[in-house]
């Protein structure tokens, strides 16, 4: 009851957040120069055909009326028509969502992967030459960016070997009418995994250094506890030590960043959407902006930040199944 007290509350506490990010973005986008109507119409317009579309979209009302007109409409699950699609919005964020989720799940999933027993296995190693390499591989992850990243992987993979393409990406689950050159769902699911390989790698590098580093040192900090020295003192297998009695309480750090990470996941899936041309979430932002698209924007940063909060608010009920030590209201 205690946990679940907890969760009710965490999520009426990302309400008035979701309402800030929204109040913020509106108005900041509001605030970029320029004009939408101008950018879908063309340069020389009608004056007929302008109060027309600013009447539409309702562009030719009040700054504030506006607002309060847009806060009622998310309440009701409505986040406007976009400008330049003239599709709901709504309907853009559902189509692109899944390819985005798709990149920055698997780029977790790549850093979770590799840095988990690397952090591990340098901590075992302290000051050994696994150890060293270990470091130095976090350490150029995490001082690398990643689209630049992503431009390296290009130029070797795509054109020097030519053994992956550079762009475009689908998810596994495609009908193999829509992918070239598939005729059964297997060479769908594997032409999928090619494209995802190198953006992949490019958005979870980060990732994985910083959660290396944060794994080696809090396995560092958990192989120095008293049960452990007890439990080698008793003769159990080194091995054993490790996983089962150090690794489980060295994860709440780990824990912390990867929700953390999230967010800078999302931010990093902009540029490498870019990068690769990938038709995700990212690529959508930056689309609405080039094209003053005011609900695609507030719609997509609105969401965009939902996803954020929810892996916060996972993350931290997350902790008390990992240390049971952790409670949330109970004595």
């Amino acid at each position: 009851m205690g946990l679940l007290r907890y969760t009710i509350w965490r999520c009426l506490q990302a309400i008035p957040v979701l309402v800030g990010i929204l109040t913020i973005t509106f108005f900041l986008t509001n605030a970029i120069p320029g004009d939408p109507v101008s950018i879908m119409l063309g340069p020389t317009p009608s004056a007929e055909l302008v109060e027309q579309v600013q009447t539409r979209y309702g562009l030719d009302r009040p700054l504030h009326e506006r607002y309060f007109n847009y806060m009622i409409g998310v309440a009701q699950g409505d986040l406007g028509h976009s400008i330049y699609y003239d599709v709901p919005v709504l309907t853009k964020i559902i189509e692109r969502l899944p390819v985005t989720a798709y990149l920055v799940f698997s780029a977790f999933a790549f850093a979770l992967l590799t840095a988990i027993p690397l952090g591990v296995v340098s901590a075992e190693r302290r000051n050994e030459p696994v150890d060293h390499v270990s470091r130095v591989v976090a350490l150029i992850g995490v001082s690398t960016p990643s689209f630049w990243i992503g431009l390296l992987l290009i130029i070797v993979f795509a054109y020097q070997l030519g053994v992956l393409p550079a762009t475009g990406l689908f998810l596994p689950w495609a009908d193999p009418a829509n992918v070239r050159g598939a005729a059964t769902q297997f060479d769908v699911v594997v032409e999928s995994f090619r494209r995802l390989l190198m953006p992949m790698v490019a958005l979870g590098t980060l990732q994985m250094a910083s959660i290396t580093r944060i794994e080696r040192s809090s396995m560092v900090d958990s192989l120095q506890n008293e049960y452990v020295k007890l439990a080698r003192a008793y003769g159990v297998d080194e091995r054993t030590v490790v996983w089962r009695h150090a690794f489980k309480p060295a994860q709440l750090p780990v824990i912390t960043i990867v929700g953390l990470g999230l967010s800078t996941a999302l931010g990093g899936a902009v540029l490498i959407e870019t990068v690769f041309e990938i038709n995700g979430m990212g690529r959508l932002i930056i689309q609405a902006i080039n094209n003053q698209d005011y609900p695609l924007v507030m719609g997509t940063t609105f969401m965009l930040g939902a996803l954020y909060l929810v892996g916060v608010i996972i993350t931290d009920i997350s902790y008390a199944y990992i240390d049971p030590r952790v409670s949330y209201g109970e004595k």
